[in-house]
């Protein structure tokens, strides 16, 4: 391992205003020394406002209005911390401007998935220009890189793969020597296929990068830094009387992901555990707080863990021709939801239907009712929530569906799954 070499990453809410920077200045001022990779994702919610954009140019509504918000959002936050002759204004007008050919490609000629990588990526541009040329300003010494010219990935876009050869290789020959003496700032979420295109990494897949970008360069440690203390044992947001973890293993932290906790990207931990790289969660609210470390060593324990994912979509499939749910059934289900890059979040099995649970996306419901719609007898419900607890006490459950509806219930020695509705 690289022992002077951390990667520090900074998702949209500590880079979401001007007080913001302030704030991650703050941070970075004092322990510039150990940091050598900086990744940032986009400023607030900069890729939500990017996606209504893409949503109204495929809706053909008049998108111009959007648009001009995210470069006036941009612009007021600089007009706050630059003088005005700046140069980062020129910069970040010369971006925007580049994305024009995008937003003016025909209906007609749209594949919405790569549309859809070409036009988000912006927020991260934007954002990494916009904090490099921050704390340039304020005297910090680092060099902002495009991460796309070294993660390298296949053409699946929305959920591309990473080619992790070509990538460790690239980043030790373009990033390496630069490295010794300097910090590099980089974007988080991105990459580039062989053909050049932009392509993304998943929703939130900032996480992800610094993860990517650790294991390629042998690096000491991972930071991610959140609004929050660290790794809690539910959403403070949903859920009262949270319980922070101090620690917790590789696995308990990947299983939490993949039951759909926000607060590490899914894909983060295999890489770290993989070279065993530790994982930091800190506050940027709290910089001095001890978080939450993630690594092979951690204690065991048994605190109850919930995770609530909303805006689910519960999906049956009924056989019509009055057989039994066969192996060929689940795999035309399955073959149909990975060509339409949807995940089942809950299966299960009756005699004559599958059901599973899926999160909400644009168009995909739709696609995948009329793909299916004549081998089987399809209904579904929409506006859900789907409520996880890993390591569940039996005594806890009841209150936890006190005012809803339950449509669907599983239950393992580890884990306990309902899908839910309020009444």
């Amino acid at each position: 391992m690289n022992r002077t070499l951390q990667v520090y990453k900074f998702g949209g809410a500590s880079v979401k205003d001007a007080a913001a920077l302030l704030n991650l200045h703050t941070i970075l001022h004092s322990r510039l020394q150990a940091i050598k990779v900086i990744v940032v994702s986009a400023m607030g919610k900069t890729t939500n406002a990017l996606e209504a954009v893409l949503a109204k140019k495929l809706g053909q509504e008049d998108f111009s209005k959007d648009w001009k918000q995210i470069k006036e959002f941009h612009v007021g936050v600089c007009e706050e911390l630059f003088p005005a002759a700046h140069p980062v204004f020129e910069k970040l007008g010369q971006l925007m401007d580049t994305a024009q050919p995008i937003l003016e490609l025909p209906i007609s000629k749209i594949n919405y998935d790569e549309v859809y990588d070409q036009l988000i990526c912006y927020g991260e541009l934007l954002s990494s220009i916009l904090v490099s040329e921050y704390l340039i300003f304020k005297g910090l010494c680092l060099s902002w890189q495009d991460v796309r010219s070294v993660i390298h990935t296949d053409s699946d876009f929305r959920f591309a793969k990473i080619d992790w050869k070509k990538t460790r290789s690239t980043c030790q020959s373009q990033w390496g020597s630069l490295l010794e003496h300097t910090t590099i700032l980089t974007q988080g979420f991105i990459g580039k296929e062989a053909q050049g295109r932009t392509t993304t990494l998943g929703r939130e897949g900032s996480d992800f990068t610094a993860a990517i970008l650790a294991a390629s360069l042998d690096a000491e440690s991972v930071t991610i830094w959140k609004d929050v203390p660290g790794v809690l044992n539910a959403d403070p947001k949903l859920f009262p009387n949270t319980q922070k973890f101090e620690e917790l293993r590789y696995r308990e932290a990947a299983e939490m992901t993949y039951f759909g906790a926000s607060v590490i990207h899914p894909k983060t931990i295999k890489p770290l555990a993989n070279e065993g790289i530790p994982l930091f969660v800190k506050s940027f609210l709290d910089p001095e707080a001890s978080g939450t470390k993630i690594h092979e060593h951690a204690a065991a324990h048994d605190v109850p863990t919930l995770v609530l994912k909303k805006n689910q979509v519960l999906i049956s499939f009924k056989v019509t021709d009055f057989t039994f749910i066969e192996e060929k059934h689940i795999h035309s289900i399955y073959e149909k939801l990975k060509e339409l890059k949807l995940r089942a979040n809950m299966l299960q099995l009756s005699a004559i239907s599958v059901s599973l649970v899926v999160d909400t996306q644009l168009f995909k419901l739709e696609q995948l009712v009329e793909s299916l719609k004549t081998t089987f007898e399809i209904r579904y419900n929409e506006e859900l929530e789907l409520l996880t607890i890993l390591k569940p006490k039996e005594e806890d459950i009841p209150s936890l569906m006190e005012g809803y509806e339950l449509l669907l219930e599983q239950t393992t020695r580890t884990t306990y799954q309902a899908v839910r509705r309020k009444k």
